[in-house]
């Protein structure tokens, strides 16, 4: 994929997300939703932070799967069931994203919910990639 990012200065300046992706490639891969899940199908760690990584980490393993890598992802969204404990853990947060995923961040959207389809879920991650 041939990525790029654009932020307008006349917009307020990204932390954690780029406003806007250009992407050429010829592979669209649409991630489902993901959570805390282990391969057993329980929500794994208490804490937003436990489970923001847990979901990502699983997003990033359904998009490697697809044969796509972290900078490949053109747009993800943030399902969280409590937006304040989110922006709380925003540093943290990011620290794990660039840990597990790099600094090139996709067009991105955080979203409170009253609640997620596992009741001990926390957050859910989607998205999708432009594979080359």
């Amino acid at each position: 994929m041939t990525a790029e990012r654009v932020d307008p200065p006349e917009l307020s300046p990204p932390t954690g997300f780029t406003h806007a992706v250009v992407a050429t490639g010829s592979r669209l891969v649409f991630l489902a939703g993901q959570t805390a899940l282990d391969a057993d199908g329980k929500i794994q760690g208490d804490t937003l932070p436990e489970q923001f990584e847990k979901a990502l980490g699983n997003l990033l393993t359904a998009l490697r799967a697809a044969g796509g890598t972290p900078a490949d992802l053109a747009r993800v969204t943030v399902y969280a069931t409590d937006l304040e404990t989110y922006r709380g853990h925003a540093r943290d947060l990011g620290l794990i994203w660039r840990r597990l995923a790099g600094r090139d961040y996709p067009a991105m959207a955080v979203v409170e919910v009253v609640r997620l389809w596992d009741r001990q879920a926390l957050v859910e991650l989607d998205g999708f990639a432009v594979l080359p």
